[in-house]
């Protein structure tokens, strides 16, 4: 299956999550920490969920931000594509039936002259890139 049949798939929907982590190059970021903010999707098929309405035919919104918060709120990375790397291949390692994940992460308060709402990287990986990162 190629990217975009999985793009339009079945989805569980994230936004809007907000973490405090310790993540930059700049020893200020590192001693003092900043918000980051997380939307996420996370493709899977949940046609079985919606016919049976039961939460274990699908995957729980909770278990998923708790990786989200776990990788945030924890070690330190030098490069935001690190951090969302690393929440992608989280998700994948505890979730086999994901087939793909988008992970969109941004830094509100940064050193930069003017307004922004926010900058930052969004990383969309399939469960064949996180297999094959593993094997490699």
């Amino acid at each position: 299956m190629d990217d975009g049949q999985l793009m339009k798939g079945d989805k569980l929907v994230l936004r809007g999550l907000m973490f405090q982590g310790f993540h930059g190059v700049l020893p200020e970021e590192r001693k003092l920490g900043q918000k980051f903010l997380v939307d996420m999707d996370a493709w899977l098929d949940l046609r079985e969920a919606g016919k049976s309405d039961r939460l274990s035919d699908t995957i729980s919104y909770a278990e998923i931000y708790g990786i989200a918060k776990k990788v945030v709120e924890g070690a330190p990375q030098n490069l935001l594509e690190s951090v969302a790397h690393n929440i992608a291949s989280a998700t994948f390692a505890t979730f086999p039936r994901i087939s793909a994940v988008r992970v969109k992460l941004g830094k509100p308060h940064v050193a930069i002259e003017g307004p922004v709402d926010y900058l930052g990287v969004e990383v969309y990986r399939t469960k064949e890139d996180f297999l094959s990162t593993r094997v490699s």
